[in-house]
């Protein structure tokens, strides 16, 4: 016994559905578990960037205020009157000691001041805290030349390196940090001399300690050389170059310390053109991520687990109605069509098995319309063969009038006798339902020129087809019923000579047939009590002679029966303004038979 090739759709549905839900259920929360990993680890990067930049910002605000602190002292010193002539180089002994006590109570008002000097463009210094040697020019020193080039601009310099000048507190150079600030004349631009203002680097310390960075991080502050102002770690910054801290106002990068990784966040003050960097262990970061990872596999087990119990259950409760659905169709396999699938569930299977009842429902009403088709056909054909004899007969005999009205020079008689064979061949067309565009025109002139010889001068009529439907097929005799009815019920009823106009022409890549007339027309409910009357006409209905419509009715029917009811007759009216019928086909190509 041969096997053959292992294939999918061999496999029952059940275990299908199994392995389908435990694939779209244990895949995503891996794939989700995965993403929820990556994206704690960013989120919790970003919250402590973000936190530590929050940080950074409270220190920065602090260290902005007490830089507007030391401005503002050099603003209230330099609008001093005494100040002002000490500056212009009319200073005296009186208005010096004036000038100290003003320091002096600044210092004060502002406790960070560790100590206030003044010196005027000719060396001359006055202070209340700092002094130097009476022979030392301090405008020579650095930081004088400093606060000359910033021009007036405030300006912080950091520690104070290699000057001169000492104080009575005796602060160290890595106690203080050093702020300058030159006195412009505002008229002539030229320095008037400088002011330096010591700031004690404890207030800057309390303000980067009081900040909570974690169990090891902490706060470094560097002045805009890149050199530390204040630092618990001055090793930390050795080999990183201070232009990295100034690519950008605000940013993070890691770095390896003491063979430990640590990240570093800074952020730049644009008033003191001073940074503050976060310092932080990796380490501490990690450990959170860790116990997220060891929830998010918890979490993995927990669904695969679920996810196999689910499986099952919702499996069985799906093969089961299916099971009932195969037993039912095999039912009806055996013929029984009168079988019925039982259920009361509202899911895609319930629909399913009711479909499967309406589509049993409509094959037994086709069934029975079929029967009644056969059967119709059956007469006709029989009616058919009784009276294929008379048409043949009738057809030959106007064949002999035709020719002996023409030998007797009656053209007129002779016209409308080969006017009523050709309406009488046509009409035949040796048996056949679907004629060319072609005959059925040729048809329908025949059927006008008899009309013509009847009503004379009342009966115009014109008839016009274009080019692309010549080779066009059509139902045999449909637009006879609608051309008498456009004569009898339009052209004859109006006053005066009447026209009628016939067209075939494409729309829609269907057959279009319209017979137009100008005669009485319809009122509005007629018109609707006809298109009614259309709408309902069944293709298996007997038409009656008595009927509203015979002719167009027949022609509806016929249409509908053989094309199906997307095609048919559609009538537009309006009283005393004429009737446009319309009639709809497909356009298929006639196939002349041999």
């Amino acid at each position: 016994m041969k096997t053959g090739k292992w294939k999918l759709n061999d496999i029952p549905i059940k275990h299908k559905l199994v392995v389908l839900l435990l694939i779209i259920t244990i895949i995503p929360a891996i794939v989700l578990s995965v993403l929820v990993a990556v994206t704690v680890e960013k989120v919790i990067e970003k919250q402590v960037t973000d936190n530590t930049l929050q940080l950074i910002g409270q220190v920065n605000k602090s260290l902005e205020y007490y830089a507007g602190n030391m401005q503002n002292v050099s603003y209230l010193l330099s609008f001093d009157p005494e100040f002002e002539m000490f500056l212009d180089g009319q200073g005296t002994e009186q208005g010096n000691y004036a000038i100290r006590q003003f320091m002096q109570r600044l210092t004060t008002l502002y406790p960070e001041v560790a100590g206030i000097l003044a010196v005027n463009n000719k060396g001359e210094s006055v202070s209340n805290e700092l002094y130097a040697p009476p022979d030392q020019d301090l405008t020579e020193e650095n930081w004088y030349k400093q606060a000359v080039e910033g021009a007036g601009i405030f300006k912080m310099i950091g520690h104070p390196k290699n000057r001169s000048i000492t104080s009575h507190v005796h602060y160290g150079e890595d106690e203080v940090v050093s702020v300058v600030r030159a006195i412009v004349d505002p008229d002539t631009k030229q320095v008037k001399g400088v002011i330096l203002i010591d700031l004690k680097l404890r207030v800057i310390a309390e303000a980067a300690r009081n900040i909570n960075t974690g169990k090891a991080g902490y706060l470094i502050v560097l002045d805009e050389n890149g050199e530390a102002v204040y630092t618990p770690e001055p090793s930390l910054l050795n080999g990183i170059p201070a232009s990295r801290f100034k690519e950008k106002a605000a940013g993070s990068f890691s770095t390896f310390f003491e063979g430990e990784e640590r990240q570093l966040i800074f952020q730049n003050q644009p008033f003191t053109n001073w940074t503050t960097v976060g310092v932080f262990s990796t380490k501490e970061s990690v450990v959170e991520v860790r116990k997220i990872n060891f929830f998010v596999v918890c979490f993995i087990f927990l669904i695969f687990f679920v996810a196999i119990t689910a499986a099952y259950v919702l499996s069985n409760s799906m093969s089961r109605p299916i099971m009932r659905v195969i037993s039912f169709i095999q039912k009806v396999e055996t013929g029984d069509l009168a079988a019925r699938y039982k259920d009361d569930r509202k899911d895609e299977i319930g629909m399913l098995g009711r479909s499967l009842n309406r589509m049993l429902m409509q094959i037994h009403k086709l069934m029975m319309i079929n029967k009644v088709q056969e059967q119709k056909k059956r007469e006709a054909e029989l009616r058919s063969l009784q009276a294929h004899i008379k048409p043949h007969f009738l057809y030959n005999t106007l064949d002999t009038i035709n020719w002996m009205a023409r030998k007797q020079g009656a053209e007129d008689v002779a016209e409308v006798v080969d006017s009523l064979s050709t309406l009488f061949r046509i009409g035949l067309s040796k048996g056949h339902d679907i004629i060319s565009i072609r005959d059925e025109m040729t048809h329908i002139k025949s059927y006008l020129s008899i009309q013509k010889a009847r009503y004379k001068d009342k009966l115009n009529y014109d008839i016009q087809m274009a080019p692309e439907v010549e080779k066009a097929a059509v139902l045999k005799l449909v637009l006879q019923p609608v051309v008498e009815n456009a004569i009898y019920h339009g052209i004859k009823e109006r006053r005066g000579p009447g026209h009628l106009k016939i067209s075939a022409f494409k729309r829609n890549s269907h057959l279009l047939l319209t017979v137009e007339d100008d005669g009485a027309g319809m009122t509005e409910e007629r018109l609707e009590q006809i298109r009614a009357k259309l709408a309902s006409v069944q293709p298996t209905e007997t038409m009656q002679k008595t009927d509203f419509g015979y002719g167009m009715m027949n022609v509806q029917a016929r249409i509908q029966l053989v094309f199906g009811p997307e095609y048919g007759i559609h009538l537009e009216s309006k009283p005393k303004a004429g009737t446009k019928v319309a009639i709809t086909l497909p356009l298929t190509r006639h196939l002349l038979s041999e």
